[in-house]
């Protein structure tokens, strides 16, 4: 992307397509946002980083109208705007996609686009199609106005919300996470939109945690830490380790990958595998695969394709319809989940707000899964409790007390109590599910790294991730999920994202 500095031109200065100055947004005696300022440019991708809780979402909240802000003007075009509601946002010509879109689903593309925007309760569709047909030609963003919305795939989807915005006059246009459930080639379309777009002079506000992304698409990024900007700087004149120090207050140096025991003895062997899924529908159809000790196995796909079944199934929480699963020679095939945890399997699922017990304090969550291991008599020892909290909280780095509350803690801290119960087991095999999902870069790197120690204990380690670049990153064998069967695999050091995101697409005659 070409680098955008003030917008001067010879007639005098462009004013920005709009500018946040001094918003301030309180939660109580949490300030979210501490006298913010943003200039997001015309033609322009600007990128927003920061941690969990930096104030990204709550900035953006606010410039789209979801939230009030407490202090500070917005400007658009120069001139100032009062946005109460995204109503007035659509108004001054701003427009937001978020990760959980607003279609319905059972009406078409142009029925979504022109919703709301006909002037009338009937929507003429002949019109209605030939208006978005004009629309999308004019933008460069391939749709079928005929199609049912819930027909399409994720990445289609994303082109119709985004379409939907231009379509209503946005000028700046914000994108939350708009990666996060797309395969690479969709993420290649979504970016081809996104310069084609800057063509037009349209600002894009690009919100990512993959540093590799912000680098292809942006000019500019503004980091935020605590509330606070930390940074603007031009993107391709930073490099990785200042964007990390920025976020996370101090440098840091990436996941450090270490040879591990090498493959041995197999500890999983899953065979024929099927499950059935929401509405008694096949949802994972005769899978056979093997983990071995000192190995992690990547499990890629698009949401949806049976990768939660899976995981469910190996932990005990679904029963497998056909198929077998041994663990170290143990048959657990529909077994239930003690008796799973006590084969040695650990589990780290993908809800790790559903793995503990909101009433519960972290010290009862840490010993979850052993309470009978606490007991004196019919109570629970409580100073054992503690004890054993106290030295899991200072092992794993824990922010937070034996008697907090578990509701009180951060997601990532929430994450390190989930992995403290299950790795101070050392488990034979672990079973993870979408591990760095919304947590900060920070929180991120420590999760990898442990489960980089388990692979190097000779822990085997299935890894379910909708994130191609943790699973490129971590494994050393993958297999694609598509439609509930394995459809490739392939060694991690040989892999292609690209004929991996054409498995994941359900392209399985693609050539590597």
């Amino acid at each position: 992307m070409r680098s955008h500095e003030s917008g001067a031109t010879a007639g005098g200065e462009i004013p920005p397509a709009v500018e946040l100055r001094g918003i301030t947004k309180r939660f109580g005696n949490l300030v979210a946002n501490d006298g913010v300022d943003l200039s997001v440019a015309r033609g322009e991708v600007h990128a927003l980083l920061g941690e969990n809780g930096a104030g990204k979402s709550t900035l953006m909240r606010i410039l789209y109208g979801l939230a009030r802000a407490d202090a500070g003007v917005v400007l658009a075009d120069g001139k100032p705007v009062a946005i109460h509601s995204p109503k007035d946002a659509i108004a001054a010509g701003i427009g937001m996609v978020t990760q959980h879109f607003a279609l319905v689903r059972p009406m078409t593309v142009a029925e979504n686009i022109v919703l709301g925007r006909t002037g009338g309760v009937r929507v003429q569709l002949e019109a209605a199609q030939a208006r978005v047909t004009a629309a999308a030609e004019r933008f460069g963003i391939r749709v079928d106005p005929l199609a049912r919305v819930g027909d399409l795939s994720v990445g289609e989807q994303q082109r119709v919300e985004i379409l939907k915005a231009l379509y209503r006059d946005c000028r700046v246009l914000i994108l939350d996470e708009p990666t996060a459930v797309l395969v690479p080639q969709e993420v290649d379309a979504l970016f081809a939109t996104l310069r084609r777009l800057c063509d037009d002079g349209i600002a894009v506000v690009f919100i990512s945690h993959k540093l590799n992304e912000i680098r292809e698409i942006s000019n500019r990024v503004t980091v935020l830490r605590r509330g606070v900007v930390v940074g603007t700087r031009v993107t391709g004149e930073i490099g990785d380790r200042e964007l990390a120090s920025l976020m996370v207050g101090r440098a840091t140096f990436g996941v450090q990958r270490r040879a591990g025991s090498g493959a041995g003895a197999t500890v999983l062997r899953v065979e024929g595998l099927s499950a059935l899924g929401r509405q008694g529908l096949p949802a994972l159809r005769e899978a056979t695969f093997e983990v071995r000790a000192g190995e992690i196995l990547g499990v890629a796909g698009v949401s949806g394709n049976g990768q939660t079944e899976l995981a469910e199934v190996l932990c005990g929480m679904r029963r497998a319809s056909a198929g077998s699963v041994t663990v170290d020679g143990v048959d657990l095939t529909s077994a239930v989940p003690a008796r799973v945890v006590a084969a040695g399997v650990g589990r780290i699922p993908e809800d790790r707000h559903a793995a503990v017990v909101s009433e519960l304090s972290v010290a009862h969550n840490l010993a979850l899964e052993r309470l009978s291991e606490f007991r004196r008599g019919p109570q629970l020892d409580s100073r054992r409790l503690r004890e054993h909290a106290e030295t899991l909280i200072e092992r794993f780095t824990i922010k937070a007390r034996p008697d907090d509350p578990i509701g009180t803690l951060s997601g990532g801290n929430l994450q390190k109590v989930i992995l403290a119960r299950v790795l101070s087991r050392e488990p034979k095999l672990l079973v993870v599910s979408q591990p760095t999902r919304g947590l900060d870069v920070a929180a991120t790197e420590y999760v990898r790294q442990q489960l980089l120690e388990q692979r190097e204990r000779g822990a085997g380690v299935l890894l379910v991730s909708e994130d191609l670049d943790e699973l490129l990153m971590l494994a050393d064998r993958l297999i694609v999920l598509y439609e509930g069967r394995i459809v490739g695999e392939v060694a991690a050091g040989e892999a292609e994202p690209d004929h991996l995101g054409l498995l994941m697409a359900g392209l399985t005659g693609a050539a590597a």
